[in-house]
């Protein structure tokens, strides 16, 4: 009995996690928020990995599962992007127009942010994913569209690449006056594509990207060790020495390369499957 539930033991670390991330991002700390997401992510991953080593399964674990993912990979990016919006809204009405920061930031605390929830896009579309794929016998042992924890883990990599270059925008507190000034000024000439990033429709174009790739028909390969031979694995061990590169690189801006990167070794991976195929069929 034991041995049958540790899986779900992580399933619900994972819940939990997902639980703390949205606290951290009401309170305005978007930077804890994303590590929280990225918690939830390695507990998600250990879960499946640890069902398969223990060889259990359960329709419990199975609802576990869908419900802790909707929480950690769908509510949380969704609370995160709808605080981002308001964040690069603010952003936007200091550069604007600094003197009259305090009084734009006042009205926009007394009016309903639609834009802001538009967000929750991104929870909407990650509930249908994730239906998809509990009735889907195809996604056994790859994906169609892209996972909701790639998915959470590209909208978190937004709060923690702005945090590599001025922490103090992306905590409590973080969008005042004297805060955006000193961003402004660490962020000329060379960085100035965080400048960018800290716009309100940058943020939506990425909230927007994040539901197409969801539920977009892209076969790709799942990141699920059988075994842990080179033979067997070898496109997932290229692509997480790659990802390991980028990661080093660019830092935490190096997460939408990694993204792209898993669509387009998936789109080879699955040429070179077919065309295997149909050689082999030829014999």
């Amino acid at each position: 009995m034991i041995k049958k539930n540790i899986p779900n033991f992580f399933t619900l670390c994972n819940l939990f996690s997902g639980c703390i991330a949205i606290v951290f991002a009401l309170e305005g700390n978007l930077v804890w928020c994303a590590y929280m997401v990225g918690i939830a992510c390695l507990f998600d991953l250990l879960d499946g990995m640890v069902a398969r080593i223990l060889k259990v399964t359960s329709e419990l674990g199975k609802q576990l599962d869908s419900m802790a993912d909707i929480v950690s990979f769908g509510v949380a990016p969704g609370v995160l992007l709808y605080k981002m919006i308001i964040c690069t809204q603010l952003f936007v009405a200091f550069v604007k127009d600094p003197a009259n920061f305090y009084n734009a930031q006042s009205a926009m605390s007394a009016h309903i942010n639609f834009l802001a929830m538009t967000g929750f896009l991104v929870t909407v579309f990650s509930a249908i994913r994730l239906a998809k794929f509990n009735i889907d016998t195809r996604q056994s042992y790859s994906f169609i569209g892209l996972p909701t924890p790639a998915s959470a883990i590209l909208i978190a990599s937004l709060p923690l690449s702005i945090n590599d270059v001025f922490t103090a925008l992306v905590r409590p507190g973080g969008i005042t006056g004297e805060n955006i000034i000193a961003f402004l000024a660490m962020t000329d000439g060379k960085n100035n594509i965080y400048q960018y990033l800290l716009q309100p429709y940058s943020v939506m174009a990425l909230t927007f990207i994040s539901c197409f790739l969801l539920v977009a028909p892209l076969p790709l390969f799942a990141l699920k060790f059988n075994n842990f031979s080179f033979a067997g694995n070898r496109v997932r061990y290229i692509f997480l020495a790659i990802a390991l590169v980028l990661l080093l690189i660019f830092k935490f801006l190096g997460i939408p390369l990694i993204i792209i990167l898993y669509i387009v070794s998936s789109a080879i991976n699955n040429m070179m499957t077919k065309k295997k195929a149909r050689i082999n069929s030829q014999h």
